[in-house]
Order: structure tokens, then C-alpha cells, then sequence
């Protein structure tokens, strides 16, 4: 795979807003920390959240050959920039720790970058019911823990009455949300995208309890890889 060129800054963990993405503390924490923005190109309109790159600089004086692997969870750039890594990400692409002091004082430096799978330790896709909904009218849902080199573009629930799937509206980054949802228990599939192939994966059983309220965090069935 070839690796593309691009410059980066550091983002300092004070810095860090709750995201585009709509991840808060978990668009912080997440990869034990190695997170990024990436810029509107990168970005998607939000199918990029949760996406993994490789990136590693240019000075060989400074830097090592493997560099960091860094999730997408916010979006923003600098001038002429792709990313802008955490602090914690951006010290690990440097040779050894004690090194780190010199690649911040850089501030920018130019990078090499590559797409890669995300792996979660086996974990499954997760969704978390926004604290903003409300059960019975409004659902907002946050996309979690997405493994693999995968894309989500569009997130549908089945209502099993009418037997039909019903789209969700991307309400920014990794939010899906539906005014006046079916009741009852949902199903819930995506629609990836990995490379050139774009597919539906759905959940065998329901995800969504009937009775979901605001806050509550799910494991679903599927794994992407």
C-alpha cells in the first residue's frame, strides 16, 4: 500500500473538545489515547470516525520506521495539514521517548500515512443511545468500537410490523438519529464500506430494546474486521 505525504501538529490533551465525531471521553480515550482529527477531506462528512491510520514521519533522525496508529475522532486540520494527533499519539512516532521534547518543539513536521484496520480485542460494534433522546419520540444513537478498515454510511432500524427497514439521519459524525422510531425491540444494520465493496450488516436479533432509554451503551452482534 502506498503511504501518502502530508504535514501534522500536535493536539494537547487540554485542548481537546468532545469531538465531531460526538464521541466525548470515549473520542479521547479510546486507542489508550492515540487519537486525531482529520481534515475534511479525510473526514467524510463523518463516515471517517472511528477509522484507523498508521503515520509516521519523515525524520529519520527523530522518528521511527513504525510510527503510531491513531483513530479518527474529531475533525480539524492546520494549514496544509491532514491530522492533527493527540499529544499522547504524536510523541509515540518519535525513535525513543526522550525524544519526543523534539518533535514538539517542531511543532509541524511532515508525515508518511496509510489506512489500516482498527482492532478493538475482539470486540463487537457497539452503540450507545444518546443522552439526548427521548423514548418514545426521538432516538440518537453513537457508533462505537468499529473494527477492521470499514467505513459506516448509513445506519437503518427494522420495523417489524410493517416489516421494512427505516433510514436514520447522520445527525453529525458518528450520531444516527430517527424522530418518532417504531416501537418495540430493533434490529439494526449498516451499510460499509471497505475499499471497493459496499454492504449491508445486520444484527441477527434485536440490539435496541423496547424499552431503551437515554445512556445505556449495547453490544451488538456483528464484528467488523
Amino acid at each position: 500500500m502506498q503511504l501518502r505525504q502530508t504535514i501534522i501538529r500536535p493536539l494537547f490533551r487540554g485542548s481537546c473538545r468532545s469531538g465531531a465525531c460526538g464521541y466525548g471521553d470515549y473520542g479521547k480515550d479510546v486507542n489508550s489515547g492515540d487519537v486525531c482529527t482529520a481534515s475534511k477531506r479525510l473526514y467524510k462528512n463523518g463516515a471517517a470516525c472511528g477509522t484507523c491510520y498508521q503515520v509516521r514521519c519523515k525524520d529519520k533522525d527523530l522518528c521511527s520506521d513504525e510510527g503510531t496508529k491513531v483513530v479518527v475522532t474529531d475533525n480539524g486540520e492546520g494549514h496544509g495539514t491532514d491530522f492533527i494527533l493527540s499529544s499522547r499519539g504524536y510523541a509515540k512516532m518519535a525513535k525513543q521517548p526522550n525524544m519526543a521534547q523534539h518533535l514538539f518543539a517542531k511543532g509541524v513536521v511532515e508525515v508518511e500515512y496509510r489506512r489500516v484496520s482498527c482492532k478493538y480485542g475482539g470486540g463487537n460494534l457497539m452503540v450507545k443511545v444518546q443522552e439526548h433522546s427521548k423514548h418514545p419520540n426521538y432516538l440518537a444513537i453513537l457508533v462505537m468500537n468499529q473494527g477492521g478498515a470499514t467505513d459506516i454510511l448509513s445506519v437503518e432500524v427494522f420495523q417489524e410490523e410493517t416489516k421494512e427497514w427505516i433510514s436514520m439521519r447522520r445527525a453529525y459524525g458518528a450520531i444516527f438519529d430517527l424522530s418518532n422510531p417504531p416501537s418495540g425491540e430493533l434490529k439494526v444494520r449498516f451499510l460499509t464500506s471497505a475499499g471497493a465493496e459496499t454492504k449491508w450488516v445486520e444484527s441477527d436479533k434485536a440490539v435496541i430494546p423496547a424499552e431503551w432509554k437515554a445512556g445505556i451503551t449495547i453490544e451488538t452482534d456483528i464484528q467488523l474486521s
